[in-house]
């Protein structure tokens, strides 16, 4: 299991720095934010994202993956009445998923819950559809790619649209492609689930549907700065042999970016240890 960086956390250090500086504190690699690359991210070429690649890399790091895919440019969304606006946004998604592989990543996570909303004057019934029209194309995608899109489950306070494990899994299994699977982020499913994160791993690791993890408090600070507890949950990942990413993403940072990154490392890591897990 690695424990990767959501790199925003670092901005606005350039991408060396952010690279030098993660390393230096001892994680294994960066899951990228495509909006920190670049204003219109789909339009990276495949000579930008070598580059991007050799930065990561020359500083001992792996890109595990991208997320927040849908922030820029502006105007996407799965779920909106347009079909333009639709096809667009597969456009767009098409192109990281793309990037993800040539930058050696594995998985993307689809979080952003602006594009993925109940429309005005629709329902959640047809949003779900949309939603899950557009995930069976990008799972196609992904497997020509050789690389996992995952759905989010997130809370209720920011999408009506897949709030549970149990949501996302419906919608994996019903697609059925090696290319989709779903993920958990440890603050969502704290603040949702009826389960506790550890019982959700145990649940749903052995189904084969979680691809990817990520590490937060759902106070939104790093692992560790909240009540939440990492040794039951990294317990359990041991268990059952989770061999992905452990992704740290806070959204509040404290005492800044740095610090958090710091911070998180070195509680992940002191749990692991005091656990006796192997890295």
């Amino acid at each position: 299991m690695r424990i990767s960086l959501c790199n925003e956390v670092l901005a606005p250090l350039e991408l060396g720095d952010q690279c030098e500086l993660a390393a230096r504190l001892g994680y294994d690699g960066l899951e990228i934010a495509p909006f920190t690359l670049a204003e219109s991210p789909d339009r990276i070429t495949a000579d930008e994202a070598r580059e991007v690649r050799a930065t990561v890399e020359s500083n001992g790091l792996v890109v595990t993956g991208l997320h927040w895919l849908l922030v820029r440019p502006n105007g996407l969304s799965v779920t909106d009445p347009d079909a333009g606006v639709r096809r667009r946004t597969l456009d767009v998604v098409t192109r990281l998923i793309g990037l993800c592989a040539e930058l050696g990543g594995k998985v993307l996570v689809h979080g952003s819950p602006k594009q993925r909303a109940v429309a005005p004057g629709e329902t959640l019934d047809v949003a779900t559809r949309r939603l899950r029209d557009f995930l069976a194309q990008a799972a196609e995608i992904a497997v020509r790619h050789g690389v996992v899109y995952c759905i989010e489950p997130l809370a209720p306070s920011e999408t009506a649209v897949v709030n549970t494990l149990e949501e996302a899994a419906a919608l994996v299994r019903e697609i059925d492609s090696p290319g989709l699977r779903t993920m958990i982020d440890c603050s969502a499913a704290a603040a949702t689930e009826a389960l506790g994160v550890a019982e959700l791993i145990d649940r749903w690791l052995p189904t084969g549907l979680v691809a990817h993890v990520q590490a937060n408090d759902p106070n939104r600070r790093a692992p560790g700065q909240g009540e939440l507890r990492f040794g039951p949950i990294l317990d359990a990942l041991a268990r059952h042999g989770y061999d992905g990413t452990l992704a740290v993403e806070p959204f509040d940072y404290v005492p800044d970016g740095a610090g958090s990154a710091a911070w998180s490392i070195a509680y992940l890591r002191g749990v692991r240890d005091g656990l006796g897990l192997r890295r």
